[in-house]
């Protein structure tokens, strides 16, 4: 369960915290050397030095600090120089408890791995100040397009619910190949489960737990354009829906087969942009609906 930080929001970035799992290390430094260790012990040494390891008091953690299972301990990511991304958001609409961006592809959502100043959570946190901003919903990093915040922990979970219950209607839009022989619109069932590598989902027998509303909207020459209603919100759902029928994606490196990393070229975005999200709002009964700006 998330916990309040002893640690404040620095430069945009919030601190990281980790329970203590079961285990017999005589120490703190030890065991973070052990969990972490991309991390050497000067580096941990350095940042108890500083004060940026505390526990959930706010007291300070020393490395001869005894291991003690299920403390809860606070301490800030330091990641390797990141490649900027040379793709800004915007910001669609903000009132007192929501705010809605417009995200580019490549930008990842919230800090993962390699990803902590270069992702959208932490840019909108340094242009508008607000330390308590929780993405409602998620986006791939390749994907574009609406993303809700919430910024005001009482009315978070009324928004929270919205998604958890269905009751919001997400339309995107995708370039894929022309589907000469699929007779459109339709829609498209069937089960996802996990798959390897592990980012990866993969569609299985059994009673379906995705569903996905498929149109056509324009015809091109080299391809075609769709609009994607999912109905459900599974892992990669309109990425492995459309290489299921056999019309990946543009530029999708993971379905139908994976391709190698990239790393940071940003040459060929995938072709699929979060277009429209409406609601009613849970607290006033309005009808909200938002679009995003960019194309395809």
């Amino acid at each position: 369960m998330a916990q309040s930080s002893p640690l404040p929001v620095v430069d945009g970035v919030a601190p990281s915290y980790l329970w203590l799992p079961v285990g017999d290390w005589p120490n703190l430094l030890e065991f973070l050397a052990q969990r972490f260790p991309a991390v050497d012990s000067a580096t941990w040494v350095a940042r108890m030095a500083r004060g940026e390891v505390v526990d959930g008091n706010g007291l300070r953690l020393m490395p001869d600090t005894p291991y003690r299972r299920g403390m809860c301990i606070f301490y800030y990511r330091e990641p390797p120089a990141e490649t900027p991304i040379p793709f800004e958001e915007t910001i669609l609409y903000q009132d007192e408890r929501i705010l809605v961006a417009d995200k580019p592809h490549f930008l990842p959502v919230i800090p993962s791995g390699r990803f902590l100043h270069e992702t959208l959570l932490v840019r909108l946190k340094k242009k508008t100040g607000l330390a308590d901003l929780t993405p409602i919903h998620r986006l791939d990093r390749e994907t574009a397009g609406v993303v809700i915040f919430s910024h005001d922990i009482g009315s978070r979970g009324a928004y929270q619910s919205l998604f958890q219950q269905r009751l919001v209607d997400k339309t995107y839009e995708a370039l894929a190949p022309t589907a000469a022989d699929l007779a459109l619109p339709l829609v498209y069932r069937s089960r996802m489960v996990e798959s390897t590598p592990f980012f990866r989902m993969q569609e299985a027998a059994g009673e379906p737990n995705s569903e996905t509303r498929i149109e056509l909207i324009e015809q091109r020459e080299t391809c075609s354009w769709y609009r994607l209603r999912p109905l459900t919100g599974k892992k990669h759902q309109l990425r492995v829906h459309m290489a299921a029928l056999g019309i990946p994606i543009i530029n999708d490196t993971f379905y139908p087969v994976v391709h190698p990393c990239k790393g940071d070229d940003l040459s060929a975005p995938l072709q699929l942009l979060a277009r429209e999200i409406a609601f009613v709002d849970p607290l006033d009964g309005r009808p909200r609906h938002f679009a995003s700006q960019r194309t395809l």
